[in-house]
């Protein structure tokens, strides 16, 4: 029986969570408790800021995604932006924490949950809606930990993707193999 529109659309977007889950974790597992905490200048935030940001997003949007607010009276949005964590390990640790909430929400989610409504900030939208959200706003800044962790590392930074250079040698391998046997998760 082929899945509903409903189901193909949760299953696609707990894909894109975990591929983007994946990307950050890649470029931060190549960072020093140091390098984690570069500012690239007093205007932007630093790795270590972004993640703080994001961790405190998905725990407040996710917690009980259905039946509260996700502006949660106990986030304090403005301390995640200025308070970094000390090591990498801490930052990791709140990381996991964030994306573990999330992804444990939408996983249970049913597909007669889509069309509930949800707030954020007492405006309402369906869940549905809710989750494009999201999955606009958290791409957004893991391509900041992306670009800031490659700015950092110049060009000892291993590529998460196709590698400058090697695209035709990519594109080759990937039409040489069967059709449908690789999904758009597994590289970029």
């Amino acid at each position: 029986m082929p899945l509903s529109n409903e189901q193909t659309f949760l299953t696609s977007a707990i894909k894109l969570f975990r591929y983007y889950k994946k990307l950050g974790e890649g470029a931060m597992a190549q960072l020093t408790d140091e390098e984690i905490l570069v500012r690239p200048n007093e205007a932007s935030n630093n790795i270590a800021l972004i993640v703080h940001h994001l961790s405190g997003n998905m725990l407040s949007r996710w917690t009980d995604f259905l039946t509260s607010d996700g502006e949660k009276p106990w986030r304090n949005r403005e301390a995640e932006f200025e308070v970094a964590y000390a090591n990498k390990k801490e930052m990791m640790e709140a990381w996991e924490k964030g994306w573990g909430c999330l992804l444990s929400a939408i996983e249970n989610l049913k597909t007669d949950d889509l069309s509930k409504i949800v707030y954020i900030r007492n405006e309402g939208q369906t869940a549905l809606e809710a989750i494009h959200r999201q999955l606009a706003h958290y791409p957004l800044h893991v391509g900041q930990i992306l670009y800031q962790a490659k700015a950092i590392k110049g060009f000892d930074f291993k590529s998460l993707s196709i590698p400058k250079g090697h695209s035709e040698n990519f594109n080759k391998e990937k039409f040489n193999q069967e059709k449908g046997r690789r999904h758009f998760t597994d590289t970029h």
